[in-house]
Parts: C-alpha cells; structure tokens; sequence
C-alpha cells in the first residue's frame, strides 16, 4: 500500500506519454475496478487542482465542491458520476499520438470490431501484441503522424496493458450455436446487446458449466477487459462474440 500514499506521479507535466498516463490511472484507481471513483475520486480532483494552481485545496470547502461538480458535468460523458479511462484520457494532457491510438479503441464499437477482425490473423478471438503493433502502425500512417519504433513499442504495450487484450476466459470457447443461446438468454428484452451486471452473471454461468472454479478476482479482471469493448456499457452481440467464440460468425 505504500506506493498508493506516494505523491500523484506525473500531474504537472505538459504532455503526458503512454506509460505515464497509466501511471496516473493505476495511482489513483486503488481499488482496480476500472473506475476513479467516491474517494479515489475526489483524491484525484484534489491532486489535478493542486498541480494546475500550485497551491492547497480543502475538499470541504464549498467552492471545491462546486468546482468539482463543474469538472464532472464537463468530463463525465456517461453521467454515471465517476471516471472512466476514456474520461481521463480528455481531461490530461496526453501525447497526441497516443491519444489518437486511444481514442481509436474506445470511440465507435463497430470501427473496433472490423478492425479487430482485420488483425486478429490466427482467429485467436483476441489480438495478440504483434497483430496490435500492425494495426497502431497503421493507424499513424493513415493519420499522417510521425511516430519511431520505440515510440510504437510503448503504444503497443501500453494499450495491452490497459485492456488485457492478452487475456480471454481459459478454457472457454463456444460454439456459435451455443453463444447465441447463451447470449439471447441473457439479452432478455431482445435489443441486441447486455449490461455489465448481465455479463457478470452470463460469466458465472460459464464457470459453472465448464466446472471451473469461480475466482472473483480473474473474474473482475475478465469483465473488466471485455466490457472495454462496450459502447457505453452496452457490450453488442458481435462484440461479446469476438472474446467467446471458437469462430466468430460473419
């Protein structure tokens, strides 16, 4: 616990770099859950206020708090009254290049999707590290960003990092036939996708019928990753389908 009580890295910098953004986030997500929130919360707006003004802030004095209400009603898209990585990724100062790789893998679902399937080569249902390089290399080139290997190492591992993409349930895959029973038993009103308390339970469900010890731990970690995919909490069946199918459908 002790780095946690360390000074907020990297707050003052200009521009922050792709490591150091996931130094920021991992600083003050303490919890790990995929979310600055509640305490962690107001921590992290307490920090950001003191790197901008070089100065203390008291949390209880009411103009903190109505600065602070301001700065979610800017930052915080979905209104759900924490931060996502998304969010933070608008509010600091990150490398543009980075941002722009970022920004591809948590703006449209579908755009990710197709290139998913695009670099996805062995039909892992995952993307591995060397596939992700190609498809962020690609990405610069059609933007017209100048970028070095070492610099397009960093992005690669970076974005693995955050979504784990190197990480899918061990064991499970399904057949399309047995996804789409599963899926449309969950997806219970029939509008095509789930929410992230429905896959927790579809996730359990799993577990259970492969006779694989529950560990709450690699669970959070599982949904964590896969509910990245989501389109405002809303994870699609083409986008569940990626992570448990043998072979996606077409």
């Amino acid at each position: 616990m002790a780095n946690k009580l360390q000074q907020p890295p990297h707050l003052h910098l200009a521009e922050l770099s792709a490591t150091q953004f996931i130094d920021i986030w991992n600083h003050f997500d303490t919890d790990g859950n995929g979310y600055i929130e509640g305490k962690e919360l107001e921590n992290f707006f307490r920090e950001l206020e003191i790197s901008r003004k070089g100065a203390g802030v008291d949390p209880s004095n009411s103009t903190f708090k109505e600065k602070m209400k301001e700065f979610m009603q800017k930052f915080d898209k979905n209104a759900d009254g924490r931060i996502e990585m998304s969010e933070l990724a608008q509010i600091l100062p990150t490398e543009e290049n980075f941002l722009l790789c970022f920004r591809e893998f948590v703006g449209s679902s579908s755009e990710f999707m197709a290139a998913w399937r695009r670099y996805d080569t062995d039909r892992s249902g995952y993307i591995e590290a060397n596939e992700l390089k190609g498809f962020l290399s690609d990405l610069l080139k059609k933007a017209n960003r100048h970028y070095d290997d070492q610099k397009l190492h960093e992005y690669t591992q970076t974005i693995v990092s955050l979504f784990s993409l190197n990480e899918s349930l061990p064991g499970i895959k399904l057949t399309s036939e047995q996804f789409n029973d599963i899926f449309t038993f969950y997806d219970k009103d029939g509008n095509g996708y789930i929410d992230e308390q429905e896959l927790d339970a579809l996730l359990r469900d799993l577990y259970e019928k492969n006779k694989k010890e529950v560990d709450t731990k690699n669970l959070t970690g599982y949904k964590k990753s896969i509910m990245a995919l989501s389109d405002g909490g809303k994870l699609y069946r083409s986008e569940l389908e990626i992570v448990l199918c043998r072979e996606p459908m077409l």
